[in-house]
């Protein structure tokens, strides 16, 4: 009788494990493609980057500024 126990309750537990590696498995393929399209992003993010620092002009940003220039308007 105490075989039989012993068998169904390792039965249960190789059940539970095997559900459990299951639910493993979906969480790293959920998480694999999140990273995947996280780095989709980041490779968009870089690629627009670039263009607008080559579409920037070149002594813009490195020269003097004068704050009156920021002013709004109506000032």
């Amino acid at each position: 009788m105490s075989d039989a126990n012993d068998l169904a309750n390792v039965l249960q537990r190789l059940e539970s494990l095997e559900i459990k590696a299951s639910f493993t498995e979906d969480l790293l393929d959920q998480l694999n493609m999140t990273i995947y399209q996280q780095q989709q992003l980041i490779d968009r993010l870089t690629h627009e980057v670039i263009q607008l620092r080559q579409q920037a002009p070149e002594g813009g940003s490195n020269g003097p500024r004068n704050l009156r220039d920021e002013l709004p308007p109506h000032y």
